[in-house]
């Protein structure tokens, strides 16, 4: 069943988009993942002022996980954020009123009682969508009550309108099954943001909370043109979940995932606690420079402290001669980062560098700021090196040199969601921004200078409800926006 409801806000009107304003499009503002967002206006001293926007207000009924997104329709009157929840409801909002232009309702989402596993509860839209703009065409994966029991639908859906785009959804089981593969939706979850590239989405899985069933970190390759799985790939051994919530990213030419443990694997590596390197069509090549693992793999898997914390980001880095070095960096639940070659990865140890950074579990998206050489990379974890309770850390990764990770500095910070980092333009005054999710400061926007660490905004009136552990925030039409359960919160400076 699917219930459009339009509101008469005069978004189509002609009015003149600029290509660079049409929207914050995937997760973390980019294939690469890095969470770096243009914020006219925005430096550490005005972040003192941030204050909720008094005109806006939004409403609806749903717990959200996913990022929100930022879509300026062409010729639109006003842009739109597109909002996903758990019963699956998808929202259009006016990003400058809260006020919805549109809402569809996909068939119910799951209960829990229906699931060996789990921990959210309906279980709808998990993992953050993605944003064609060349069809103006929003796409995602739900979960999904059908007559034949729960599926992974994914679906394509006009991010203007909220009508569903013909040919959509696929149902995933079903489309491997009809390729002679097996799939089970009851065991497989979605977390993962999809990503779009070079014409084709990319949808990962896991497990659930718990890890029941038979399950394998699996990457679907669909086809938008006409809509049609088009491409599979699966770890060679059960388990090995693509958990990060930025999921698989590019650097343009390739795709990189990484993996978590994979169950009864012995001494032979089965692709778990890796990165790795896939390509359009989701070949992949067992050669060295396509993956990397850790030699305690298999340490790793049975203390369940995977690598695949984090998604990989692929890096540009200058080295002190002053050539440009491919890097990836991924962390992992054992507190540890890993910097790799992007160009040859290494196999097994083949690592650049693999430090630790945490004396807890790193589980929430990095983001990544470049200036002047410096490459930088904050992230949070459950307890820092060097400051007392959860943390947010800023690590500089370097191309060259002994160390080729340090850390610039670390701040107590209470909090377990995924931090972006803003510029006012041209890549000045860098801030991080990450929202309170659990810990002493659940429900509250904190900001620090990228550069020294320094509290720039201390959470005041930034009270929230509805925080969920992997939620991030996006920077867009001079606000900070927040998805939470029922709402949406904005704040302007």
């Amino acid at each position: 069943m699917q219930k459009i409801v339009m509101a008469a806000l005069g978004l189509l009107t002609a009015t003149p988009v600029c290509a660079a304003e049409q929207g914050v499009l995937t997760y973390h503002n980019g294939d690469n993942r890095h969470g770096l967002y243009g914020a006219p206006g925005l430096t550490a001293s005005s972040a003192a002022g941030l204050h909720p926007d008094a005109a806006f207000h939004a409403s609806f009924s749903g717990a959200v996980y996913a990022q929100p997104l930022y879509w300026n329709p062409p010729g639109a009157a006003a842009p739109l954020l597109i909002v996903a929840t758990e019963g699956n409801l998808i929202l259009g909002l006016n990003a400058n009123t809260g006020a919805t232009v549109w809402q569809t309702q996909l068939t119910a989402s799951v209960t829990s009682s229906e699931l060996p596993c789990g921990n959210i509860n309906p279980e709808g839209v998990t993992g953050t969508p993605v944003i064609d703009p060349s069809t103006g065409t929003v796409y995602f994966d739900a979960l999904t009550e059908t007559a034949n029991g729960p599926r992974q639908l994914v679906y394509g859906l006009s991010a203007s309108t909220g009508q569903v785009a013909a040919g959509w959804p696929i149902d995933v089981q079903a489309a491997l099954a009809g390729q002679g593969i097996t799939f089970d939706s009851l065991t497989q979850g979605e977390r993962s943001a999809v990503l779009s590239f070079k014409g084709a989405i990319y949808v990962d899985y896991a497990a659930r909370s718990g890890d029941c069933g038979t399950y394998h970190g699996t990457v679907v390759q669909l086809q938008t043109s006409t809509p049609a799985v088009t491409g599979y790939w699966a770890t060679r051994g059960s388990g090995g979940g693509i958990w990060a919530q930025g999921g698989a990213a590019d650097d343009g030419s390739s795709i990189f995932v990484t993996t978590g443990n994979t169950f009864n694997a012995d001494n032979d590596w089965m692709d778990g606690e890796a990165i790795l390197r896939l390509k359009p069509g989701l070949a992949h090549s067992t050669a060295t420079r396509d993956f990397y693992t850790p030699s305690n793999w298999q340490s790793l898997d049975n203390a369940d402290a995977d690598l695949g914390g984090t998604e990989a980001l692929p890096l540009q880095v200058r080295s002190s001669s002053g050539e440009d070095v491919p890097l990836l960096i991924a962390m992992g639940k054992d507190g540890n980062a890993y910097l790799v070659n992007r160009a040859n990865m290494g196999g097994i140890n083949g690592q650049v560098a693999v430090m630790s950074v945490s004396n807890g579990g790193i589980i929430t998206a990095p983001a990544v700021y470049n200036e002047d050489g410096a490459t930088l990379v904050a992230f949070t974890s459950y307890s820092g090196l060097s400051c007392s309770g959860t943390n947010i850390t800023m690590l500089s990764v370097a191309g060259s040199g002994s160390a080729p990770i340090s850390i610039l500095w670390c701040s107590a910070f209470d909090g377990a969601g995924a931090p972006i980092i803003t510029t006012s333009g041209g890549g000045s005054n860098p801030l991080v921004w990450v929202p309170g999710a659990e810990g002493q400061n659940v429900n509250q926007l904190y900001g620090f200078d990228a550069v020294t660490g320094a509290t720039v905004f201390g959470g005041a009136g930034t009270s929230m409800q509805g925080l969920h552990h992997f939620q991030t925030l996006i920077a867009a039409n001079h606000h900070l926006y927040v998805g939470a359960d029922n709402t949406v919160y904005a704040f302007t400076w």
